[in-house]
């Protein structure tokens, strides 16, 4: 090989060199770069927030810790919050042979919020049979009842009383058929008297009145005694007569019993 051409191999060789070197220092740098770029950011994130350590080898930056996720109640318990305070319902394991009663614990909320009871609203518990008490009437007892079945006022009913009842459109009858039939008339058209010591019902007509009534479509001119079902009828309005009293039972009974 001539002079020449040795130095100009020894310029290339020289030349390679510096370049490969150059590359090398330029990959040092940017690498460096990169590294501050991160832990600028860590740092910052690190003022702010608490910061865990990556694993890894020592000095290795530290990444801000992750935040606990907070979850909202869903539209079923805020639904059960607004309706009142919970209740927990305590379960265990059952044996086959095991009894199921259920043990139910209220919480301290639905305690608090449970309105005292009010004095006297307490029911009373009894044991044993108790002793009905019967004293005097507070008002005539009831013997039986008048039922419309027909004309005016039909499905009503008017009580009938112990001794002599009058029977009339007006409220001055102790029994007072005012359902809109004017063909009734407004004093005593008829009278139906019960008996506690013979234990029967009579019906009788008034016959000084010219309104007709009628007894099982007859027309009686003296008093008749009354049955269970009878038919009465008054101007355009029928009424049929059920007994409570009568030889199975009367209010006098009861009264001999205290």
């Amino acid at each position: 090989m001539t002079a020449g051409g040795s130095s100009h191999g020894q310029r290339s060789g020289r030349f390679l060199g510096s370049l490969k070197d150059a590359l090398v220092a330029a990959s040092r740098e940017d690498t460096a770069r990169q590294e501050a770029a991160v832990a600028e950011r860590v740092a910052a994130a690190s003022a702010s927030e608490g910061a865990i350590a990556v694993p890894g080898s020592e000095g290795a930056p530290h990444l801000p810790a992750p935040r606990a996720e907070v979850q909202s109640p869903s539209a079923a318990e805020a639904a059960r919050e607004a309706r009142g305070p919970r209740v927990t319902v305590a379960t265990r394991h059952l044996e086959a042979d095991a009894p199921t009663t259920r043990v139910v614990r209220v919480t301290a909320a639905a305690s608090s919020a449970s309105a005292p009871e009010a004095p006297g609203t307490r029911t009373t518990l009894i044991r044993g049979k108790q002793q009905v008490v019967r004293g005097a009437f507070a008002q005539d007892p009831v013997v039986g009842w008048l039922v419309v079945v027909g004309g005016p006022g039909i499905g009503q009913y008017r009580p009938i009383f112990e001794g002599n009842n009058s029977i009339g459109r007006g409220g001055n009858n102790r029994i007072p058929v005012d359902f809109g039939d004017d063909a009734i008339s407004t004093d005593e058209q008829a009278y139906i008297r019960y008996d506690s010591s013979e234990r029967s019902f009579l019906f009788v007509p008034n016959l000084a009145k010219t309104n007709v009534v009628a007894l099982n479509e007859k027309r009686p001119t003296s008093a008749v005694e009354l049955a269970q079902m009878d038919v009465i009828t008054m101007g355009r309005t029928q009424l049929v007569f059920v007994p409570f009293c009568g030889p199975d039972f009367d209010w006098a009974a009861l009264q001999e019993q205290t």
